[in-house]
Formats: C-alpha cells, structure tokens, sequence
C-alpha cells in the first residue's frame, strides 16, 4: 500500500511539474505577444472581453426612501459637441436626482435643518416661492415626511412644472413675471404673506437660506472633485439663487485655488452688468428659466466668481436641443445656455484641460416650449438647416430688382385712393402712416368686402376702416419668425433696417426669393 501511495506521490509532483512548466511557457508567450502592436490589440481584447457584461454603478444602490437616492450624479463627457476642442468638456448631470433637478439636494437640506432647529414641525405645511424645480425639491420631502406644500410660481413657468408640483399633492398659486420683486403680486411677496398668515408653516427661503450654498458645498462640489479625480480646470455654472456656483466653488477653490469658476447669465439679468462694471443695471423680461436674477440674494457669493458669460434666449434654446440631438442628454434652456458658455470656454482651452458644465434640470420639464418645434418657431428660436434672416430676404430682393420705394397712404385720404393706389402698384396692402409713424394698414380684400357692402368708396375716408399697423421685426429676425407672422397675424410684416428705414416683407416675396437664397446658402 505504502509502495502505491509512493508512486502516486511522485505522478502527481511530476503532473505539477509539467503545469509549471506549461504556465511559464504561456507567460513568455503572452509578454512577446504584448510586446508587438498586434499582440497589443489581441491583449486589449482579452482584458475587454474578460470584464463583466454589467458594470457596477454604485455601492449604494438600495434605498429606504427616494430622499436616499439624491444626489452622487455622473460627470458625462461630450464627445461630439466638442470634438474640436483641445480640452475635454464634461457635464455634470444633476437633472438625474430622482425629482429631475439639482433642486432636490437643497429641498433635503433646507428641510433637514429646519426640522433639527425646530422651524417645521409634524403635520406643518411648507411654503416657497420656486420656478418649479426648488417646489419638486421641497415636494419629495413633503410626501415622504407628511407635510403639506403651498407653492408661488411665476406665470413664464411652463405648463409642466406646474402640472408636475400639483402630481405631487402642491397648492400651486401662478403669479405675474413682470413686476419688482417687492410687488406685492411677486411670487417672492405673496408666498411671504401665506407663510406670515398660515399656521405651523415653515417658508424655507431657497434666497436667503444658508443651507442652499451648504448644500453643494457638502455634497455637489465634492462629487466633482473626486470624480474629475482632482483635474477640473473650469466649472461653468448658470446664476440664479447662487447656491450651486456659490458652494461648488467654494469647495473646488480650496482644493485647488487655480479652478476658474466661470457664470452663465441670460440677458436681462443684473449679474453680468455687476460683476463687469461694477454698475447695477435694468433688469429686462427674459424668456429662459432657473438662471439670472432682478436682485442679488444674499445666497450669490460673487467673490467666487472669476467670470461671467452673457448668453440670450435663443442661444439656451438652441444649444439644449443640440446637446439632445448629438449626446443623447436631455436637458432644459438653462442647461442649454450653459453648455454655450462650455463651449466658448473649450475655444480657448489647452490639451491638459477639464471644463465641467452644470446641468440643473432635465428638460422634459420643457416639452411645450424648448422641446415644440411650434413654440420655437412663434418665437423665432428654431435652428433652420439654413440661417436666413429678414434683411437677407431684403437684399435678395434688392439684387433681383424687385425693391421698391416704400408706399403709403394718409388717415384722410379716401379708401377709394387706397384702392387705386394699389391697383396701379400691383399691390395688396397699404400701411398708412401720419407724421412718419406707422398707425394702421388697409388690404385689397378688406376693401372689395366694403365694396360688396354697398359702401361708397369714395366718401369713406382710410382712417374709418384701417386695421392695426403691420407687424415690426428687426432686420435680423429669423425667417422661420417671419413666416410665423405671415402665417399667424397678417400678409405683410416690416422689417427694420440698420438705420430705422423700413421695409415691407409680403409672402410673396418669401416665396419668390427663398429658394433661391436656400440654394446659395447650401
């Protein structure tokens, strides 16, 4: 028996032998096999083909509430958009928290502190004055931990955000966009009075509440960091409340004091014009929502900004529609605005470059307005596959010798003169103007009904049936805006030259040039 083990003792060191041997012969064939550039590719495909199909994403992927899935969104980069930069452009996706905004990281945190500093308590309602996002925020606490939600919203909101805060159980009060801050008809004036006039409430304050800068110090600000691996160079962020390029930038200046924190401000927001000259502007109506401001919440911290990029509604409409097209990342116009500002500063970049832009909502909150090609197009915002203007319409005309001096006629002259008038000019409409101001407009079709009537032509004088005066656009008005008025409000439209000489645009004259000018253009 002894003899038996003995030999199967030695056949199993020479079989461990042999394996040795073959492992070692393998090891010499890989590393001759890596050292070539074919063997190279081969060795790449082994490592590819030997990770798992599904890739980890998170440690932290079991949750006891939604509250728990807030926040530790992806750095994504863009690949197309800006595939001629020398630095790489990254976004940071916050519209993926689980309300759809960065909103939901300040929602938790306002709430959380209120509720340690015993401001909220059990059963309490919580009011705020929001652009939709900060109420989704609040409204995710306020399910999960049974409070009521009064919202103010201002009436350039979309549909969406509303119909989204009211899914959620919110008392939502629509409140006019173009009056002071102070008015008080403000969504700012009028959720202070309910939180004055309704008991146990609790008004968190998303302007004036330390917490909304805490919050992207604590949380946004390291996510960055860490997934950047500490080579962020630039964050570009839009201005609103402050909160996120106020505490994103705190934190990544203290990592590294050379990161330029660079704004986004829409036109007609009073940040840009500060930061530049030191001068407090005019704030203007503005379309895009969530960025810019008409006063300066004491939740901005400037000093952390080392620049400010000025963009317009168009540009924030359109890049975010780009940005879905080519990236397949679905974002709303401020985060469209932003990615503008992205990639002006990729422009200038260096190879060693990592620019971060901030996404702050998803843009299915936008749908009937950024997302609707008929809403783009009443405003003129719709990127044409050919950019053409109202004053290319009018050169084009000029070229081909069909321009001509503009015609009117006078409030006391006759509709019979009018009549005349275009019957010798070969034209439908006439403006009518008195002492160099446009004030109404007559049509052929107009006329013939008074004809048909009984009316005597003769007698009845212009300013006793004139319309309304022809629309005005200026000289660099889109087409697809043009053709909107044409289509929507009347025949004709004005077109305002540089140097305030008007001109007239009929849908003939669209038709007869357009075509042309598309041709030359491709």
């Amino acid at each position: 028996m002894s003899i038996v083990k003995e030999h199967l003792g030695r056949r199993s060191l020479r079989r461990h032998a042999r394996k040795r041997i073959a492992r070692r012969r393998l090891l010499r064939f890989f590393k001759l096999v890596v050292e070539t550039a074919a063997g190279q590719i081969f060795a790449k495909s082994l490592i590819y083909f030997s990770k798992p199909l599904v890739q980890e994403k998170s440690s932290r992927m079991k949750c006891n509430n939604i509250l728990e899935a807030i926040g530790t969104t992806p750095l994504i980069r863009l690949n197309r958009l800006a595939k001629d930069s020398a630095g790489e452009v990254y976004v940071k996706a916050d519209y993926l928290n689980p309300g759809g905004s960065v909103k939901d990281r300040i929602g938790l945190w306002m709430i959380n502190e209120a509720e340690r500093k015993g401001l909220l308590k059990p059963g309490g309602t919580i009011i705020e004055g929001t652009s939709g996002n900060t109420g989704m925020g609040l409204a995710l606490v306020a399910v999960t931990r049974g409070y009521k939600v009064v919202f103010t919203i201002n009436d350039k909101q979309s549909r969406e955000k509303v119909d989204l805060l009211k899914a959620f159980g919110a008392e939502v009060i629509v409140c006019p966009t173009a009056v002071e801050p102070e008015d008080p008809r403000s969504y700012y004036s009028v959720a202070k009075k309910l939180a004055r006039e309704i008991p146990n409430s609790y008004y968190p304050n998303q302007y004036e509440n330390p917490m909304n800068p805490e919050a992207h110090y604590q949380t946004t600000g390291p996510e960055i960091w860490k997934d950047s691996e500490g080579q962020i160079t630039h964050f570009v962020c839009g201005m609103g409340t402050g909160g996120t390029i106020s505490g994103v930038g705190k934190y990544l200046k203290e990592q590294n004091p050379k990161v330029r924190i660079i704004g986004v401000d829409p036109v007609g927001s009073l940040y840009y014009e500060f930061v530049k000259t030191g001068k407090v502007g005019k704030a203007l109506t503005y379309v895009v929502e969530g960025i810019g401001e008409d006063f300066f919440p004491p939740t901005m911290n400037l000093k952390i900004i080392d620049d400010v990029l000025q963009v317009n509604d168009e540009e924030c409409f359109v890049w975010a529609r780009r940005l879905a097209k080519q990236e397949g990342i679905f974002t709303g116009g401020s985060g469209g605005g932003c990615i503008s500002g992205a990639l002006r500063v990729a422009k200038e970049s260096k190879k060693d470059d990592m620019i971060v832009a901030f996404l702050p909502d998803s843009g299915s909150r936008y749908i009937s307005k950024v997302y609707n090609d008929g809403w783009m197009r009443e405003h003129g915002y719709v990127e044409a596959e050919v950019a053409l203007s109202a004053a290319d319409v009018i050169r084009a005309k000029s070229r081909n010798g069909k321009k001509r001096d503009l015609i009117v006629v006078g409030p006391h002259q006759t509709v019979f003169h009018a009549l005349h008038t275009m019957q010798q000019q070969d034209i439908s409409q006439l403006p009518v103007f008195e002492e160099n101001n446009s004030i109404g407009a007559v049509y052929e079709d107009q006329i013939l009904n008074l004809a048909l009537q009984g009316k005597d032509l003769r007698k009845l004088v212009i300013r006793e049936v004139m319309g309304k005066p022809l629309p005005l656009v200026p000289s660099n008005a889109p087409i697809e805006r043009v053709t909107h008025i044409l289509s929507h409000e009347g025949p004709a439209v004005f077109v305002e030259m540089p140097g305030g000489k008007l001109e007239v645009l009929t849908k003939f004259d669209l038709m007869d040039t357009i075509a042309a000018l598309v041709e030359q253009k491709r």
